[in-house]
């Protein structure tokens, strides 16, 4: 029975593990699905198993899936390629409610939680985080390690870049075939905030209009 491992044991892997039971039984026909950290929570977890990295990585000759319930983007790609390296599968996640539409490209290792919607003609790249009420809308890209929080409007022909950090209830303006709106990479935009412009890689931006945060 191939072992299934969520990496990260917080607040949103506690949320995100349901769902991940029902991946593994549904699509792996495994019931075989732990927490993984790299030390023993302080405290149990309710009916759940947690082990340590180096034991769910040690046995290279049993059949290992993995998902990151990791928000920042530099440890969720570190994890990952750690674990691809060590022989294990990326398992995407899905929500029963989760809304997937049409021609919509999904990279490996996403998460898309309860009442998320992608609609039609959208690309998205590997370990994507769509968390709680997100949607994204036609003709939007985006890259690799991108992380929505909850209520995210991404609306169409926007092109998120890789390692961007969304917060929760922002607005990302709807852009236009000839010019979409562009999140730049590694770019954050803050909780609440209205996107109507481009934003900078590694830019921080907040409030409405967003506008760049003041060190």
């Amino acid at each position: 029975m191939p072992k299934v491992g969520l990496v990260g044991c917080s607040g949103f892997g506690r949320e995100v593990m349901p769902l991940m039971k029902i991946e593994a039984s549904e699509r792996l026909r495994s019931s075989e699905c732990f927490f993984v950290d790299t030390a023993l929570p302080d405290m149990p977890i309710g009916g759940e198993t947690v082990i340590t990295e180096s034991e769910f990585l040690q046995n290279i000759s049993d059949e290992k899936f993995f998902n990151v319930a990791i928000a920042d983007y530099k440890i969720r790609k570190k994890v990952a390629e750690k674990y691809v390296d060590s022989g294990c599968s990326p398992l995407s996640i899905r929500a029963r409610n989760a809304l997937v539409l049409d021609r919509v490209e999904l990279g490996v290792g996403s998460i898309l939680c309860g009442f998320t919607h992608l609609t039609s003609d959208v690309k998205i790249g590997d370990y994507f985080h769509c968390n709680i009420y997100s949607y994204v809308a036609h003709d939007s890209v985006i890259g690799d390690f991108v992380t929505f929080a909850p209520k995210v409007c991404c609306n169409g022909n926007v092109h998120v870049h890789d390692y961007a950090y969304i917060g929760t209830g922002a607005v990302l303006k709807q852009g236009t075939p000839d010019k979409p709106l562009v999140i730049g990479e590694g770019a954050v935009i803050g909780m609440g905030a209205v996107v109507t412009k481009d934003v900078a890689p590694y830019e921080v931006v907040v409030g409405n209009p967003a506008k760049p945060l003041r060190k």
